[in-house]
Formats: structure tokens, C-alpha cells, sequence
């Protein structure tokens, strides 16, 4: 086998490339073809996504372990390291870009909306470094799984096409075998990007950049009196949605770089990610996050903060007088907060079932977090068995029971329960409501690690299928599989993840 080139093999593409990245300047990347594997063999295929995205899903199925490996091109792929810059962990770093991903092209699914389809792992690029631009098999399962996740749970993300094995070992603290992943996504463009050109000083490319990314993701900009002042507001209101709803559901990102960061408002790189189990605002999982800078009640302002980074990129094409372009921006990184504020308090008031609006709902949202910190209750578990009392009761003792001391709850749930009896619609709705936004299911830092072993150790990959399963449905009750919304034993608690790389 030739270990050097990939082959492009029409009877292989089932894939009908619409690629616009790659008309762009000859400096936003760097070609690179995939590095051929071994044996390649194909773990996963996501077949429904394969379909959403307008893919020949049956040649897929068929050939996939050649095509997301990178051993065989599709035609009009146009592999491509994407370039960014980044701040990581607060520290400016001028040249990062895609060391082990590589953009095979973009399609236009079956909404008419164009996605990006990556290999990560299929090798080196011009921007691996000292890297080996492999992946081993554990991250990839991670990001398969909570990425999928993700998506059921209703937030904004990069999605899984595939997994492959490369039937390659990779080398990192012990030698683990080797695998390849194929993400999709609205785009990789991050605010990395917009820094790698503002960072060289080439205001150009920072404008070409902003009027393609208009274009693709905010198209409704375009003819704007300031599109550049409008497109960091759009992004602000992304990014502020967004880090609303992770906090909603308790997932910790773990590294919040700027160049981890896409413009388009879609989580992106899942790599020392994790799930609260016990409610802890401080918490932090991710082994390389030290300092605590990207912990769960950290993002939000890490969110401005990450935004603050793009503004200054854009400062040149927001206003041609210097100290009016940092007036504009500074408005509107301030006005971030109020939105990240409305977004996240209307997300947790509808998962204690509150629709309306009075002057003291942020208060008794906050009075039940400080029960649960202070009770170590289970996050997940809290919002969904609160939804049980709201239907009957019974299950009253149950829920007390779950926040450590039932005296201490008592008088909360009073306030609870009369706020409630001023919201229009019935119990019965309510109910409904809340188990709509308060899952069953999460991916359980246990469960992925319980996944992951099994896959490396022993080949067997029933866990990891099993856990995809469960959290395809993640707000629906499923009795077959009632284990998997248990919090995990005291031996069964991670307490890091990590990144992978």
C-alpha cells in the first residue's frame, strides 16, 4: 500500500462537493493531503446525518472505512489545513491552525445549508509542529459521543460522521491505537482566525474573512449600514445563547481558547470536556486547565472575554476614527452579559417549569442552586425528579432526599409551589414542559470512560454503541436502559479529563 498519497477514486465519491473555503486566498490555509493508513476500519457511521447532508449513504456504508480514514479521496475533495492563531489559557499564540484536521470540502445539505466535512487524525498538515497529526482511539469516541449528545440535547454543535480504527498505533503517555474522526460543521471558522490575520497586521484578509463569514453564516447582513459592528453583534448573540444553554444542562467545555471559539455559535472541539454529576459551580474536570480559568461558572465570562478578542480584530473596519471604532465595540461587549443573563435565566426558569416573568424568579432559581451545591445534589437528576413532583406529590420525599437534607428544601419548595399556581396553563402541561428541557440523560463522564476502556482495551465497542443509543433520546424516559441516568459510585467519579492531543 502506498503510505504517501491517497488515491481519488470516482467509484468511491459519494460525496458532492461545494467548496468555497478553498477559492479563498491562497494564505488562509495550506493544502494537505490525508496520510494513508493500514488497515482502516470503520467503527461508526452516522447514516441519518450521512443522508441529512445529501451524501450517497449506501456507498458510504460500504466504502466509509477508506473514505474517513483518508486512504481514498472523493472526488472534488480539496483537503486543506485551515490557519488561526489563539489565545490559550490567556496566552497570545501567533500560528496554530489545523496540525491534525484536515478539510476534505463543504457540501450543501438537503436545507440548503452549506456544513463542513473534516478528518481529524489523517495526519500532518503544515501546521503540526512537532505533532504526529494522529488521533488515538479515546478522543475520538468522546468526541463521537458527546458531540452526537450535543445535538440530541437540543445545543448548537459539530456533529459525528464517522469513526474509523486506523489498525496504527499512536504514541502519547502509553501506546494507544490509532483512529480517525469525521466532523461536521457549519464551519471551522474560530476567532483564532480572525486573530491569525489581525495578529500580522493584514486588515485585508481580516475584511475578506468578515465578508465571508457574512455571507455563509449571517447572511441577512449583508446591504447593513455597518455590516462589520453588525457581524460582532451576531456573534455576541451566538455566543451568548449558546454558553446559556451549556450551563442549562451543567457541560463544561474544558478549554475555551479563542481558537476554540467558531463564529457560527456551534460548540466546537470536545476534547477535556465533562458533565457536572454533583452541582459545583467551580468545577473543573480538564487536566491542563490548572488554574480553574474554564470552569463550569467561569464560561460565561470567558465567553466576553473570547468576544473582546474578536472586536479587536474588527476595530479597523468598524470606524475609520480609532477611538469611535473602540467606543462601538466596547458597547457591545458590554451588552453581552444582559444577553447571556436573559438567555440563561429564561433556560432555567423553564426547567423549574416557570414560563412567565416576576421580580423574584431569578431569586428562587438561585436559592434552589445554593440548596443543591450546598446538599451536593446531582444536577441532572435534581431538574428532572423536580419535574416528578410537579406531576404528583408522592415523589416529593424523593426529591428532598436527593438534595441531602429534606428540612432544608421544605420551605423552598413553598415558594415553588405558589409561584407556580400563577403561571397560566395546566399541571399537566407543565410537566411536559419541564421534562422537555430537563434531560433524563446525559453523557456521564463515568459512562464515556467505561466506553472508551473497553474500546481500547479490549476491542469491544457494545458500551459505546449502548451509550449512543440511550443518549439519542435523552428526554425520554427508558426503562431498559434506567442505569445510565445514575450519578456514578464513589469508584466510578472522574475527577480530569483529558485533552488528547
Amino acid at each position: 500500500m502506498d503510505h504517501t498519497q491517497p488515491k481519488s477514486d470516482a467509484a468511491i465519491a459519494p460525496i458532492r462537493f461545494e467548496n468555497s473555503y478553498a477559492r479563498l486566498p491562497e494564505h488562509f490555509f495550506a493544502r494537505a493531503n490525508p496520510t494513508p493508513v493500514a488497515e482502516p476500519w470503520l467503527i461508526k457511521f452516522n447514516r441519518p446525518l450521512a443522508e441529512e447532508l445529501g451524501l450517497d449513504a449506501d456507498r458510504l456504508e460500504r466504502d466509509g472505512a477508506q473514505v474517513f480514514s483518508g486512504n481514498s479521496l472523493p472526488e472534488g475533495a480539496e483537503p486543506l489545513g485551515m490557519a488561526y492563531a489563539g489565545h490559550q489559557f490567556g496566552q497570545f499564540v501567533p500560528l496554530l491552525g489545523d496540525g491534525r484536521a484536515i478539510l476534505l470540502g463543504e457540501v450543501i445539505d438537503k436545507n440548503g445549508v452549506r456544513r463542513d466535512i473534516q478528518l481529524k487524525g489523517a495526519g500532518k498538515t503544515p501546521y503540526s509542529r512537532r505533532g504526529d497529526g494522529r488521533a488515538a482511539l479515546g478522543p475520538v469516541l468522546r468526541e463521537y459521543i458527546v458531540s452526537e449528545a450535543m445535538h440530541a440535547l437540543g445545543i448548537p454543535a459539530t456533529r459525528a460522521l464517522a469513526a474509523v480504527v486506523t489498525g496504527e498505533p499512536v504514541y502519547r503517555e502509553r501506546v494507544l491505537p490509532g483512529a480517525v474522526f469525521t466532523r461536521v460543521a457549519a464551519s471551522h471558522i474560530r476567532v483564532g482566525t480572525f486573530q491569525f490575520f489581525a495578529a500580522r497586521g493584514d486588515n485585508e484578509s481580516v475584511k475578506t474573512l468578515a465578508d465571508y463569514v457574512i455571507g455563509r453564516h449571517y447572511p441577512q447582513l449583508n446591504g447593513h449600514e455597518r455590516p462589520y459592528l453588525a457581524l460582532l453583534e451576531a456573534v455576541a448573540g451566538a455566543q451568548a445563547a449558546l454558553i446559556a444553554r451549556w450551563l442549562c444542562v451543567g457541560f463544561i467545555h474544558g478549554v475555551m481558547n479563542t481558537d476554540n471559539c467558531a463564529v457560527s455559535g456551534e460548540t466546537i472541539d470536545f476534547g477535556p470536556c465533562a458533565f457536572l454529576d454533583a452541582y459545583d459551580p467551580a468545577k473543573v474536570f480538564s487536566s491542563i486547565d490548572q488554574g480553574g480559568r474554564y470552569g463550569y461558572a467561569s464560561q460565561p465570562a470567558i465567553g466576553q472575554w473570547n468576544l473582546a478578542r474578536l472586536a479587536e480584530t474588527l476595530l479597523p473596519l468598524l470606524d475609520p476614527e480609532p477611538s469611535e471604532a473602540v467606543n462601538l465595540a466596547n458597547d457591545v461587549i458590554a451588552g453581552y452579559g444582559p444577553r447571556f443573563q436573559t438567555h440563561w435565566l429564561t433556560g432555567m426558569k423553564a426547567k423549574i417549569g416557570l414560563i412567565g416573568e416576576e421580580d423574584g424568579d431569578l431569586d428562587l432559581v438561585q436559592g434552589l442552586l445554593t440548596l443543591m451545591k450546598e446538599g451536593q445534589a446531582d444536577f441532572t437528576l435534581t431538574f428532572r425528579r423536580l419535574a416528578d413532583v410537579a406531576e404528583s406529590d408522592a415523589a416529593q420525599d424523593t426529591f428532598a432526599a436527593s438534595l441531602g437534607d429534606p428540612a432544608a428544601i421544605a420551605p423552598w419548595l413553598g415558594e415553588w409551589r405558589a409561584r407556580l399556581s400563577r403561571e397560566a396553563g395546566t399541571p399537566h402541561e407543565r410537566v411536559r414542559a419541564m421534562r422537555k428541557v430537563n434531560p433524563a440523560y446525559i453523557p456521564r463522564n463515568h459512562r464515556i470512560e467505561q466506553a472508551i476502556r473497553a474500546a481500547e482495551d479490549d476491542g469491544d465497542f457494545s458500551l459505546f454503541e449502548a451509550l449512543l443509543s440511550v443518549l439519542a433520546n435523552p428526554y425520554e424516559d427508558q426503562p431498559r436502559f434506567a442505569a445510565y441516568a445514575a450519578p456514578p459510585t464513589p469508584s466510578e467519579e472522574v475527577f480530569r479529563t483529558f485533552c488528547g492531543t
